[in-house]
């Protein structure tokens, strides 16, 4: 009886244990006081994932910018405002759940909406997409 050892030595497939991990390039635009951290209005961001959570772990790895933008908190997260809250508010009113949520006044848009309105940090990113960190400048007087 013949074995064929061609079968047992050759080299095993490369296409799901030894390739790259899927990567993501997205175009980061930057307002406010991240645009001053950064250092810059735009730039090109490469990650590895494809969902908005993925990119903000890498960002933020090369970026020390969550404590400026992510919420740990509901109570960091809510600002109590200067006028009172209407009972019934107009539209449709979306908010990502704790520990998922902005500062106040800190936004996250993927291609000009607001993440909240997408799919929250779980939205899926595509190659070309734009990422909006918004901290704008406040002044008061």
């Amino acid at each position: 009886m013949e074995t064929d050892q061609t079968t047992s030595t050759a080299p095993r497939s490369v296409a799901t244990e030894d390739r790259d991990p899927e990567t993501t390039t997205v175009t980061v635009r930057c307002t406010g006081h991240v645009r001053t951290a950064v250092g810059t209005h735009e730039l090109e961001f490469t990650f590895e994932g494809d969902r908005l959570r993925d990119f903000l772990e890498n960002f933020f790895a090369v970026y020390d910018l969550e404590n400026m933008l992510i919420a740990e908190t509901e109570a960091d997260a809510t600002h109590s405002g200067w006028a009172p809250v209407p009972d019934d508010l107009p539209g449709t009113w979306r908010k990502n759940p704790e520990g998922d949520q902005t500062r106040p006044y800190a936004r996250v848009c993927v291609n000009g909406r607001f993440n909240e309105h997408l799919g929250g940090f779980e939205t899926e990113l595509e190659e070309g997409d734009r990422v909006a960190l918004i901290y704008p400048f406040m002044f008061c007087c």
